[in-house]
């Protein structure tokens, strides 16, 4: 995009082409790990973020084998990753041969049945981006469901910044997750370009709070602070003790990315 050097593009097609060497057409999604012996065929909510390359890719060259697998693996993961309340579970696993689910776990949350915050900020920013690359009214429905889980949800703090888990037995004193903020907020502000200027009002409204909260002393690093990242106080893996209440750079590269997308509404 920045260089029009096609050696890029080679690139992203090869990492496309490995990508949906993953995937298997009984299931109807990619494969995320290899490993665990409690799971056959596990697939996280994190893996929507991977579908924008395969898209991209299908447009750049024309293939339509590339988005097809990314809609199948949008749709696989909308028919059986979500509860009737539109929160997610982190893995479903599957039985490669059937195609059928046979395992529905949260892995980095509180408890299978919890809402564990950076998943339910993938989902958003998911469907939100497929809604953008298919124009699949399903998406866009998806999306606003999942934006009004969080938003409205009795856990979600003042400042928007999520705890690591929106049923974790700490709150209100438990851990934050700056970086479900950040990917929320952009997922957010894409969103408020698809709906009806009511909608488009809150869903900036609480973008632009969380924008603040995050550039507010109390999560904005000072210079030098956390060895040179932005963000303080996001969380990766709270039940195993892995970085609790640290910098992340996802967090880093999603906060930029919102300002980024706020700015251009400017």
């Amino acid at each position: 995009r920045l260089t029009g050097e096609p050696h890029y593009l080679d690139v992203i097609k090869t990492a496309s082409e490995t990508l949906i060497s993953r995937y298997n057409p009984s299931v109807g999604a990619i494969r995320s790990w290899d490993w665990n012996s409690k799971w056959k065929y596990p697939v996280i909510i994190d893996n929507m973020m991977n579908l924008e390359m395969l898209c991209f890719t299908s447009y750049e060259t024309g293939n339509p084998g590339f988005l097809e697998i990314a809609r199948k693996h949008a749709d696989t993961t909308m028919k059986n990753h979500f509860r009737d309340d539109y929160s997610t579970w982190h893995v479903v696993s599957y039985d490669p041969e059937t195609g059928a689910p046979h395992a529905k776990n949260t892995h980095q949350g509180f408890s299978d049945g919890s809402a564990w915050a950076r998943g339910q900020a993938w989902g958003l920013y998911g469907y939100v981006m497929m809604y953008r690359e298919t124009k699949d009214p399903s998406y866009l429905e998806q999306a606003r469901n999942i934006a009004s889980f969080l938003i409205d949800h009795p856990n979600m703090p003042e400042d928007m910044v999520p705890y690591w888990d929106f049923d974790a037995p700490g709150i209100p004193d438990d851990v934050r997750d700056a970086s479900a903020a950040a990917i929320m907020a952009c997922g957010l502000i894409e969103l408020s370009g698809y709906v009806d200027a009511h909608k488009s009002k809150r869903y900036l409204a609480v973008a632009e709070n969380m924008i603040r909260s995050l550039a507010s002393d109390e999560y904005l690093a000072e210079e030098g602070q956390v060895y040179g990242f932005l963000l303080k106080h996001s969380t990766g893996f709270k039940l195993r003790g892995s970085e609790v209440d640290v910098p992340l750079t996802y967090a880093d590269y999603y906060f930029l990315e919102a300002l980024m997308r706020w700015a251009a509404l400017k």
